[in-house]
Formats: C-alpha cells, sequence, structure tokens
C-alpha cells in the first residue's frame, strides 16, 4: 500500500487530496481548498491536518511548455532518447533559447497519422520554476513535482477506442486530449479561472469571497432551462472568459485527429453551476459532462461537486501513489529516495519528532540511541556482506584467471592457424589473378582482332546519302580518322552526330574540323576513340 499528498498550488489557493494506494483500489482519505498568505504555513496546516508527516506530497510544476516530434518507431531506447533530445536542442537553437536552462521529459504513444511512427510528447520545464518550487515546499518531503495535464487521465473513467478531452478550468486551462486511452495531445490556454477570481477579489477584496461568488453563480442556457437563480451582478466578469475558453476549446477539438466523443469538464470552473450545459451548447454531439474521479462511490455525506473541484490534486496524488505515466517526473531523486523502503520508513518514524507527539528530550534521547544502534546494526550487516561479496569476487577472479590461460592457450593455435591460411590464401590469390590475366589478354586479343571490322561494318549502315567516305585511318590503338566529303554540309553533321549517338565511337571524343570547300565538295576529318 502507497499513500501520497497531492498538493495543487497556484496563486492564492492550495487544493489537496491525500490518496491512497493498494494494488487497483484507490481511497481519498482526505481534501479540501485553502487558500493562503503564507504558501509555507498553508502548506503545514495541511500537511498537519491530514497527518501527512511521513508521506512523500506530488506537486504540479507551473509554466511548462510542450513540444511534440514524430519518431522512427523501431529506434531503440538509446537512439530515441538521443535523436528526441537532438529535436528538442533544435528547436531551442531557432527560438534563441538555451536547452541547458530546461528540464525535460517525454512520453511516447503511437501516432496516429503513421503507424510506423511514434508521437513524442515532450515537455520541458525551466529550472527556475523548478527550483522555485522546491523552495516553497522546503522541510517536506517532495516526491513527485509533475505536470497536472498529463496527470489529470489518472482519474478520468475512459474506455478503450474512446477519445476524450479533458478541460481543465484551473488558473490556466489546459486541454488534455486522450485517444484510445493514450494522452496524445495537451494545449495549453493562458486564460482560465485566474482571469475571473482576479476580477472578482478587486470587488470583493478576497479570493475565498471571489471563489464563494463562483460556487454561487449559475449559467443560463440558450432554451432558459429550470433556472430560478437572480441575475448575479458578477456574471459581465464571468461570461466573457467561459466564452473565450469554450470558443477555444472548440478550435482545438476541431482540429483533432480523431473524432472527440465525450468532454470531460474539471477543476475550480467545475463549481460554477450549469456550467457543464454551458459546454454542450456549444458541443451538440459530444457528450459533456464533469469529471468524476472514476473511484469515487456515491456518498449522500459528500457532494460529488466537493470532489471534482480539487480533480487536479487527486490527479497528482494518484500519481505519486503509483498510478499515471511513468518517467514525467521532474524531482530529482535525493539520497533518502535511493535508501531502500523499509530503512526509510525507520528512519522517518524514527527522526520525526512530530509536535503533535509531544515527546519529551528523554524520548528523543531514547529515539536517537534506536536510531543508532539500528543503523550500526545496518554497518555491520553491511560490512559483513561487504566481506563475503568480496571473498567471492576473490574467487571468481581466480576462476576467470584460469579460463583466461586456457582461452589465451586455444588463441595462440588459433592465430597460427590464420596465418597458415593466409599464406594459402595468398598463394591462390596469385594463381587466381595469374588465370584472370590470361584470359583478359585473350579476351583483349580477340576483342581488338574483331574492332576495326565491326566500326567499318557499323560506318557503312550509317553514310548518310551522298557522303563519299575517302579514307580511313586506325592512328593509334583505337583512335580512328575518318576523311568523308559531301556537296552538303549538313549531310557531313548528320554522319558526326550517328558515330556519337549509336554509340559506333566513344561521344566524348568525337571530333571535327571545319569544312573546307574544294570545288564543288565539302571536305571534312572526324576522328574519335572506339569504344
Amino acid at each position: 500500500m502507497s499513500t501520497c499528498l497531492g498538493l495543487y498550488i497556484e496563486k492564492n489557493l492550495i487544493k489537496y487530496a491525500k490518496v491512497e494506494k493498494e494494488h487497483e483500489d484507490i481511497k481519498v482519505e482526505a481534501f479540501g481548498i485553502k487558500f493562503y498568505d503564507n504558501l509555507g504555513e498553508a502548506i503545514k496546516q495541511i500537511v498537519a491536518e491530514t497527518y501527512s508527516f511521513k508521506i512523500p506530497i506530488s506537486v504540479n510544476l507551473s509554466n511548462e511548455v510542450y513540444n511534440y516530434f514524430t519518431m522512427f518507431g523501431m529506434l531503440n531506447k538509446k537512439d530515441m532518447n538521443k535523436a528526441i533530445d537532438t529535436e528538442f536542442e533544435s528547436l531551442c537553437y531557432e527560438k534563441g533559447t538555451n536547452a541547458k536552462a530546461f528540464e525535460s521529459r517525454h512520453t511516447l504513444v503511437k501516432s496516429v497519422e503513421d503507424k510506423d511512427n511514434v508521437r513524442v510528447i515532450h515537455v520541458s520545464v525551466n529550472k527556475n520554476d523548478i527550483n522555485m518550487r522546491v523552495q516553497q515546499l522546503e522541510g517536506n518531503r517532495i516526491g513527485y513535482m509533475v505536470p497536472v495535464s498529463l496527470c489529470v487521465a489518472n482519474i478520468a473513467n475512459i474506455k478503450p477506442k474512446e477519445n476524450v478531452a479533458i478541460v481543465n478550468l484551473e488558473d490556466k486551462t489546459t486541454i488534455t486530449t486522450v485517444v484510445d486511452q493514450k494522452i496524445y495531445t495537451v494545449d495549453i490556454l493562458q486564460t482560465g479561472m485566474q482571469d475571473v477570481l482576479d476580477r472578482i477579489a478587486a470587488k470583493e477584496n478576497s479570493y475565498a469571497k471571489a471563489y464563494d461568488v463562483c460556487k454561487n453563480t449559475t449559467i443560463y442556457t440558450m432554451d432558459g432551462q429550470d433556472l430560478q437563480v437572480a441575475e448575479n451582478e458578477y456574471m459581465e466578469d464571468i461570461m466573457p472568459i467561459l466564452y473565450g475558453i469554450v470558443s477555444k476549446v472548440q478550435e482545438i477539438i476541431s482540429l483533432s485527429v480523431n473524432k472527440i466523443d465525450r468532454i470531460y469538464i474539471a477543476g475550480t470552473g467545475s463549481v460554477i453551476n450549469n456550467i457543464d450545459l454551458y459546454f454542450q451548447e456549444f458541443f451538440k454531439d459530444v457528450k459533456c459532462e464533469f469529471l468524476k474521479p472514476y473511484f469515487i462511490q456515491d456518498n449522500v455525506k459528500i457532494n460529488l461537486k466537493d470532489y471534482i473541484e480539487v480533480d487536479s490534486a487527486i490527479a497528482l496524488g494518484v500519481q505519486g501513489a503509483g498510478g499515471g505515466i511513468p518517467n514525467i517526473n521532474f524531482k530529482e531523486e535525493g539520497l533518502n529516495d535511493r535508501l531502500p523502503e523499509g530503512i526509510r520508513k525507520f528512519l522517518d518514524e524514527k527522526l520525526s519528532l512530530q509536535i503533535t507527539t509531544g515527546e519529551s528530550w528523554d524520548n528523543l534521547g531514547k529515539g536517537l540511541t534506536r536510531v543508532t544502534a539500528a543503523l550500526a546494526i545496518f554497518l555491520i550487516l553491511y560490512v559483513a556482506a561487504s566481506v563475503t561479496l568480496s571473498n567471492g569476487i576473490d574467487l571468481k577472479k581466480q576462476q576467470v584467471g584460469y579460463v583466461k590461460s586456457q582461452t589465451d592457450k586455444e588463441m595462440e593455435k588459433l592465430q597460427q592457424d590464420i596465418e597458415s591460411t593466409k599464406t594459402k590464401a595468398t598463394t591462390y590469390t596469385t594463381l587466381i589473378k595469374n588465370l584472370e590475366d590470361s584470359s583478359n589478354a585473350k579476351l583483349e586479343n580477340t576483342r581488338n582482332k574483331n574492332m576495326i571490322p565491326t566500326f567499318l561494318t557499323q560506318l557503312m549502315g550509317i553514310i548518310p546519302k551522298g557522303v563519299q567516305i575517302t579514307s580511313i585511318e586506325n592512328t593509334t590503338d583505337k583512335h580512328m580518322v575518318i576523311y568523308a566529303q559531301s556537296k552538303k554540309y549538313e549531310q557531313l553533321g548528320y554522319l558526326k552526330a550517328k558515330l556519337r549517338e549509336d554509340g559506333i565511337l566513344l561521344s566524348d571524343s568525337v571530333v571535327s574540323t571545319p569544312g573546307t570547300k574544294e570545288g564543288d565538295f565539302v571536305k571534312i576529318r572526324i576522328e574519335g576513340d572506339l569504344p
């Protein structure tokens, strides 16, 4: 069984949920919302109220950036990671940013457009934002730091082959598109409920009151259904922002690679009454409903919307308790994280002198003594294991030495065989070359013997009418010189062209002299090399 405290932190507001997971069973032990002026004190109060001193915290990141790359699906893990890093570095170079200023994680999903490729969902966060979050939770045990937009699908009841869009209306609005139970795209709108709360808080001078205003607001639908609530004076602060959000969601869903079957609504915006009906007005063919955590059972004591408004915190808690997409944790692993679970729990129990226990300094001394004794026992066991391991290593070294000596002897014999084979191969190569040279010489003699008759036969077949060949010379090995005359120069040009085009002479070698007029005839000299 694993337990985690999910914290979703935004301006002036923290949502929290303590989640317990055992195998496939998930339970929310405590949850709620807290407004704050001092973040550190608010976190301390939440940890105390939920009794989460010894359990890890899973917290959201901020200002994350998503990019998408397409990679060949058959790449091994090492080459895939290298290719992704190269793509991100190239992207940063194009944008004029430093890739080393960011921490990044990625997850892979099969490409819908091309089955041979994979789609890389790459998320990067500025290291300064990560360090700021670490400082905000200083003194607490951070287990996970993850983007909430990659966690929110942890709690959705998504059926196989179903495509959904999760619209999380928090400080910013995120639209997480899930294709066949796999996150495929994350879109982030800079507009969100933070804009609504800021406007109302400016009038009420309180974020808590602004939040209550949203909870007591009911949206009128176009067909005027069953809405008997008086007109809300803050509608002018709420509706323009919601309209802008839903219009952008329409645009994003219309560009989705697959038809969206369902839209889930989550986050702070879910507290506004009838917001699901408002979305439904814009998406006639898509079912719009609130994102109820799939493992929450109906309870007459707790309103389901109370769970829904802390969806982000619950999703973070599930991620920290061992659910969701692996390898998206931006928290660097510390020494304590590398300790075995049993020892870590023991140290947590003994070293966490909680104020709530009221332990005296004597009890503190006893606790430290027990810890020291436990560490001593651990050290003795470690030394014993090290000695045993060392002896085992020495024995293995001797065995390896013996095997190595035998291998060296066999390698020496093998080397002698290789040298003998090389000598024979050299002899065979020499014999083969001599045979080839003799064969090539005979072929060349035969070829040269037939070369001139073949040339003359081909030449006779292309001589244009009215052209006379006055002389043919074989000046060198393959070089031929033809003297020809005709009353028309173009016939001589045709002869030259045919010699080149028909391959009778090598086209690059064919040259001719300018025609000279002697009486009624134009005389020309054409020369070139036989192929």
